[in-house]
């Protein structure tokens, strides 16, 4: 039963990371504990994420989901702009530091983010392949690039556009990813930034919430 003023959120039944933070509803999650938004986490099996229900909610099988009355989304980068514009706390008041920070949201998950997923497909599912060992540096340097141009732009702020925002939150969860771990080690600011994003209270509420969901998974029945 919802509470009033809580809103719905559909995540894995089982943690598939192994409680690491790493599934996607750790976004949302992180999401909504800076703004402080009240929700309950409904835990769906990957069976049912197959069935007509679910299937109704994301067109795709996937999670997360988000509800508020009538309203449902998935997507996580389209669940995370609704709640930074809904609430105060992840994008800046001001129009053109909107628009930076909204900027920055696409470029974690459309610039960033695909070539990082490659290489987690080359190690996991391409592995075993005779043309992997000379595909793998090609790949890796593929996520190499755009993270030498985001540690240049970053520099020595703490954030990539003066406070902390909604762009920093899914950037700083994509390069949590840990096929960039790597490649990410050689860029001594953006592990800074990380730990930044990781030491954020709300960020540690939501991780921990994710976590709870692995550890009951080990209970036995």
């Amino acid at each position: 039963m919802l509470h009033p003023g809580q809103v719905p959120l559909r995540s894995h039944g089982r943690s598939p990371d192994g409680g690491k933070g790493l599934a996607r509803d750790t976004r949302v999650r992180w999401a909504l504990e800076e703004v402080g938004q009240p929700h309950v986490v409904r835990h769906v099996s990957f069976g049912a994420m197959k069935e007509a229900g679910h299937l109704a909610l994301h067109p795709f099988g996937k999670i997360p989901t988000y509800e508020e009355g009538d309203l449902v989304l998935f997507e996580t980068g389209a669940i995370v702009l609704h709640l930074a514009e809904l609430h105060t706390g992840l994008l800046p008041k001001d129009p053109d530091a909107r628009a930076r920070a909204i900027t920055w949201m696409f470029a974690a998950l459309n610039t960033v983010e695909p070539p990082i997923f490659e290489l987690a497909n080359a190690r996991l599912l391409e592995g075993d392949k005779p043309w992997s060992k000379e595909r793998l540096p090609l790949v890796m340097d593929r996520v190499r690039k755009p993270l030498h141009q985001l540690s240049a732009r970053l520099g020595d702020a703490d954030w990539l556009d003066g406070e902390f925002s909604a762009g920093d939150l899914l950037m700083v969860n994509v390069l949590r990813r840990p096929a960039a771990t790597d490649v990410v080690k050689e860029f001594p600011n953006l592990v800074a930034y990380i730990e930044r994003g990781e030491a954020r209270p709300a960020f540690r509420r939501a991780y921990d919430a994710q976590h709870e969901v692995f550890a009951r998974a080990q209970v036995p029945a």
